[in-house]
């Protein structure tokens, strides 16, 4: 399974010692740590945010294709579910290349399905290169948002995860504005186009996501300083071969000029040597990048279906069934509330105010209150999760009682501040796996919700 080790960057330099001393991390809880918050917001901004302001681009697509709404419809919902369904593929991603590059590629790939789109010629076209292409392209930027705000924060982490998950919410509004100004100026190819170039700035993200420098963590139990023990360091390398012995005695082939300069010598073989030692570099460092990528998909396969997975853990077992159905909870409210406004005649009232503002706009405040309550010291944050959990259940039950507009925005507002504790989620699965395994759990997670999404809006 995934560990930590993989996204620190260790330095694979020469030298002879076989261990190096890690010193303290000072940005846990804080400094770089509030960057990492600050990408994550604007991740969820871009992704979420647009995965929810679709439904502008779907009004563009039934002009053009002359579809069914239930094929069109697929269009963004294809999106969605792939983003949250590939999450347990994304781990290998995560595990092998690493937090920021995982999410620089899924910039670069969210923004190509955008692009491709705008060229689109029909709905099925439209199936891949924003459904699966675009689809992926987020998952893989997605994923380690969430998963760097957990390694740098430890005693403010609900906190830190409730805020950079508001940028959904504040998403959902403007890109939401964004989309209608540029399809009603541009039309919705231009649109999509320009919409592909502001997705770009996922790869900005992505480079924020500086790696955790190896150091003293607060979640090392004993308090002592992790050490490194590079097996498979180029210092073996070395000890095997003539060119080896020449660069450890002389200082590494950037010294060779300068040697042969102050010894008064000619080198008449120095380009074929330093061929061979390019050759020799080559050869290292492709041999420890097929090192990397197997140990990555190693840990991951022995993640998921080896001796270590996280099967085996009957809590998160049932955590993952939870997962199951929790998502569609919070999906039904926005499918069916206007049927229920329909219902009552409540369509007037609720123009001057939609009900589905009133859940989106204290959905943002509950994920921040419910992050600050779960990261106070005398409050489990299972106690927080299991009761917000509950009290949304109970709202979406009495929904359908209410007769009244009043009554209505009450119930949508309960729904919307219990429901933040989504924001918690990363908080009690690193609680039960383990921050050294929290891209491949929590991948599970949001794939179990993708596939509660898709199934909870018909019911």
């Amino acid at each position: 399974m995934y560990t930590s080790h993989e996204d620190i960057g260790y330095d694979f330099e020469d030298g002879p010692k076989d261990k190096k001393t890690l010193k303290p991390q000072p940005n846990i809880d804080g400094g770089w740590a509030w960057m990492m918050v600050l990408s994550s917001f604007f991740v969820h901004i871009l992704i979420m945010g647009s995965q929810m302001a679709l439904g502008v681009l779907n009004v563009e697509w039934l002009e053009e294709f002359h579809q069914s709404r239930g094929l069109t419809a697929w269009v963004s919902s294809l999106s969605m579910g792939i983003t949250l369904i590939v999450g347990p593929f994304i781990g290998l991603f995560i595990n092998t290349c690493g937090c920021r590059q995982t999410a620089i590629i899924g910039g670069l790939v969210n923004s190509l399905g955008w692009v491709l789109s705008a060229y689109a010629t029909n709905v099925h076209y439209l199936f891949i290169t924003f459904g699966v292409a675009a689809g992926l392209g987020s998952g893989m930027a997605y994923l380690p948002a969430v998963v760097m705000v957990g390694r740098y924060f430890q005693k403010r982490r609900a906190l830190a995860q409730g805020l950079s998950t508001t940028g959904t919410g504040f998403g959902t509004f403007l890109m939401t504005v964004l989309l209608k100004y540029l399809c009603a100026e541009y039309g919705w190819r231009n649109a999509m186009l320009i919409q592909g170039a502001v997705s770009l700035n996922l790869c900005v993200c992505g480079a924020l996501m500086r790696p955790v420098s190896p150091g003293k963590t607060p979640n090392d139990p004993g308090g002592k300083d992790l050490r490194v023990l590079p097996a498979h360091s180029t210092e073996s390398v070395k000890s095997n071969g003539q060119h080896g012995r020449t660069e450890e005695k002389d200082g590494g082939p950037g010294n060779e000029e300068t040697l042969c300069d102050l010894q008064g010598q000619e080198c008449p073989d120095q380009a074929g040597h330093t061929r061979n030692m390019c050759a020799l570099r080559i050869l290292k460092t492709v041999s420890w990048l097929t090192m990397r990528v197997r140990k990555g998909f190693e840990d991951w396969y022995s993640g998921y279906f080896g001796t270590a997975s996280l099967f085996t853990n009957r809590m998160f077992v049932a955590f993952v069934f939870w997962a199951l159905f929790a998502y569609s909870s919070f999906v039904i409210p926005f499918i069916h509330l206007p049927e229920i406004v329909n219902l009552y005649n409540l369509s007037e009232q609720n123009d001057v105010f939609p009900l589905t503002s009133i859940i989106a706009i204290v959905h943002i405040f509950g994920k921040v209150i419910l992050g600050i309550i779960a990261d106070l010291p005398c409050i489990s944050v299972w106690n927080v999760f299991l009761l917000a959990n509950f009290t949304l259940v109970l709202s979406i039950f009495i929904l359908p009682l209410m007769h009244t507009y009043a009554g209505l925005a009450v119930i949508c507002a309960l729904i919307g501040f219990s429901s933040g504790y989504f924001s918690l989620m990363p908080v009690v699965t690193e609680d039960l796996v383990g921050i050294e395994h929290l891209a491949n759990a929590y991948g599970i997670i949001i794939c179990a919700n993708g596939i509660s999404a898709l199934l909870g809006p018909p019911f």
